[in-house]
């Protein structure tokens, strides 16, 4: 018989689920102050978002997992998201919250004319929390992907966080950005110890050298490290100095546990507004508990946990930045962390998974938004191959992902 070969619960099955707020983002139509820019275009932004795009353009199966509002910028969101291959029948509609948007300017985020206004305060995504979210679904895939913006966005949601970073048999590998972002953080709680603490709790962990400075007052590498000794491991990004890894051996990736998918009544939708199949039913109770099945069979033992002695010594691994022309300074660390999970995923080295991290964020680097297709594997491949000193002389410029001539040596 022929035709498209039936889909199966392993085929279903994640290799990592993102989970965190993505907003609708409105980019403007040329440089300067938002007082002055005369009209913006429409995309989306969000960190956990942009990594499940990042992964399923490079070909594997990743699951997005969050709340948005029963409305047309909700629409907007899941199906962009959807559209690049990443399964959203995990995020929650909520009638009662809008879905966040932002606006920003074109220059650099690092420099005092960068504006950013945003209008996250209430949305449906700061509603997450240990009773709203499907653990079933978080616990799917061979990767758990979370980061320090969802933290900050709610107390219900940094309660999420600290259950799904809790030391637990069976859990996936807890992979964790830091993603300090001080003008979040409104609360009693203060994030420099809060991220911290979640970054014990986690077995890899994406940690800027210059936000760890800003939270923690910590400088270097390899003071980052020993603050942060439980995670298997520890990649420090260093802007245009590359990246340091700390690493020791851990467990291998669990294969993805199969969650049966309850059939879903035919989305009511709003009046006039989209459906389609990656659209969560608007119609479900937003307050309904989503507990993890106690009877479930653990996968592997990813259980970081602060009070253990680390079991083994690091192996250090420095990977140069690459030379990029740079479009636009956005989303680089997002896509850094998707091309180091796709590697890793892979099962490839510790060298070759950071320079997997480079280029990725060097495709998003040479694009004007946050998101983009990643390089062909072929070619990430053949170009993470290099010896080290053909490596830093690459300078990749716009189009570098589709066409070979803008793959340049210096």
């Amino acid at each position: 018989m022929s035709g498209t070969p039936a889909r199966t619960d392993a085929d279903a099955a994640a290799d990592v689920v993102c989970l965190g707020e993505s907003m609708v983002t409105f980019l403007p139509s040329r440089p300067g102050r938002l007082a002055d820019v005369p009209s913006f275009g429409r995309g989306i932004g969000g960190a956990e978002s942009n990594v499940a795009c990042a992964l399923a353009a490079a070909g594997h199966r990743a699951a997005w997992v969050s709340r948005v509002g029963a409305d047309g910028f909700g629409d907007h969101l899941v199906e962009t998201v959807s559209a690049y291959g990443v399964d959203t029948s995990a995020v929650r509609r909520d009638p009662a919250r809008p879905t966040g948007i932002y606006f920003r300017t074109a220059t650099d985020r690092g420099t005092e004319v960068h504006e950013v206004a945003y209008y996250r305060s209430g949305s449906a995504a700061s509603a997450m929390s240990p009773s709203t979210v499907p653990f079933e679904a978080l616990f799917a895939g061979r990767v758990l992907h979370l980061s320090g913006i969802t933290a900050a966005l709610s107390a219900d949601c940094l309660a999420l966080l600290r259950e799904l970073t809790a030391p637990r048999p069976g859990r996936p590998l807890v992979s964790f950005d830091v993603n300090h972002r001080p003008g979040l953080w409104r609360g009693a709680e203060a994030s420099p110890g809060v991220l911290l603490d979640l970054a014990r709790r986690a077995d890899l962990v994406f940690v800027g050298e210059d936000e760890a400075e800003e939270a923690w007052g910590i400088a270097g590498a390899e003071a980052i490290r020993a603050a942060l000794p439980e995670p298997a491991v520890v990649v420090v990004k260093r802007g245009a100095e590359g990246a340091t890894v700390f690493s020791r051996p851990a467990p291998p990736l669990p294969e993805p546990r199969v969650v049966p998918t309850a059939p879903r009544p035919p989305s009511a939708g709003r009046a006039g507004g989209g459906t389609g199949p990656a659209t969560a039913d608007p119609t479900a109770d937003p307050t309904a508990p989503h507990t993890a099945d106690p009877t479930a069979e653990p996968t592997a033992p990813h259980t970081a946990d602060p009070t253990a002695e680390p079991t083994a010594p690091d192996t250090v691994t420095t990977v140069p930045a690459l030379h990029v022309d740079v479009v636009a300074p956005v989303g680089a660390g997002d896509a850094f962390a998707a091309g180091f999970l796709s590697a890793t995923l892979r099962g490839l080295p510790v060298r070759d998974r950071a320079r997997h991290g480079h280029l990725m964020a060097a495709a998003v680097l040479t694009v004007p938004g946050d998101l983009t297709g990643p390089p062909a594997r072929e070619l990430a491949d053949r170009l993470a191959a290099l010896d080290d000193t053909a490596w830093g002389r690459l300078r990749l410029g716009p189009g570098w992902t589709g066409d070979d001539t803008e793959v340049r040596t210096r």
